[in-house]
């Protein structure tokens, strides 16, 4: 049985960083979310035509325990 207090301390330790480009000015932005639907969601939205990209990297929050680093790569 999987121990509840344990997922849910592991969720409350990562945080989503959304990095994309943003084909209007050329550069590369970033932008933090602690929830990774909503990261998901944002980078999405910046899949605007053939030329965009974005990807969700989770992160460990600094003090809490270490865990594997994860990156999807949306487009």
């Amino acid at each position: 049985m999987e121990n509840k207090q344990e997922s849910r301390v592991e969720i409350q330790d990562v945080e989503f960083h959304v990095s994309y480009l943003d084909t209007l000015s050329g550069r590369i932005e970033h932008e933090d979310f602690s929830d990774r639907r909503a990261a998901e969601r944002f980078a999405d939205a910046k899949l605007k035509d053939e030329e965009s990209w974005a990807v969700v990297d989770v992160v460990v929050r600094q003090g809490a325990q270490p865990q594997e680093h994860a990156q999807q790569l949306v487009a």
